[in-house]
């Protein structure tokens, strides 16, 4: 008789899962409860940007995040009212740029109605383009240009990923939103 491991034959658990009837599965919570609690997740400030037909159209964005290396992938929530949304779906390649502690007036122009996107300089911004016609805001802290690989909708939004083929980083500090309102980073000594 052997000593050595023996092997045994896997078991199998069966799992059932129920759903759960729609009356159990409504909050108990508010919209405003929920968009409260939200705010409590300090996030960076983006500002997403498309070039179509020549125009420079913009959105500021914080439900922005990396989602794999590799191959390297982001992803952007947008409300499917926003004009933004139809551009994204149409032009399939867009700029995600990461505002700098000084660029919040860019932030709260672009997060204003898309009939008011007409002066963008008029808050301080200005846009180079890349070699496929993408914007860049001059001033960000990074820039990532990206093209569109999927979109599922979630709700009254679209996640749009996205490969990202260019990178720019530069120095600085971040532009930050906390419970509804814009802050600085508090550096420790």
């Amino acid at each position: 008789m052997s000593l050595g491991c023996q092997r045994r034959r896997p078991r199998c658990i069966r799992i059932t899962i129920e759903k759960m009837p729609t009356e159990s599965r409504k909050a108990s919570f508010s919209p405003a409860e929920f968009r409260k609690a939200m705010g409590c997740f300090a996030t960076g400030v983006t500002i997403i940007t498309i070039d179509q037909d020549g125009e420079v159209h913009g959105m500021t964005a914080n439900a922005f995040t990396s989602v794999s290396l590799n191959p390297m992938l982001v992803l952007v929530c947008v409300d499917h009212r926003a004009r933004t949304h139809a551009h994204l779906h149409a032009r399939k390649r867009f700029g995600v740029n990461v505002l700098s502690s000084n660029q919040q007036a860019i932030s709260e122009y672009y997060a204003g109605s898309a009939d008011t996107h007409q002066h963008a300089e008029s808050a301080g911004a200005r846009f180079e383009r890349t070699a496929q016609g993408t914007p860049v805001l001059q001033g960000a802290l990074a820039y990532l240009e990206c093209r569109l690989h999927s979109a599922q909708p979630a709700g009254d939004h679209t996640i749009f990923i996205a490969e990202v083929e260019h990178v720019e980083v530069r120095e600085g500090d971040p532009l930050l939103f906390f419970r509804g309102r814009y802050r600085d980073i508090a550096l420790q000594k």
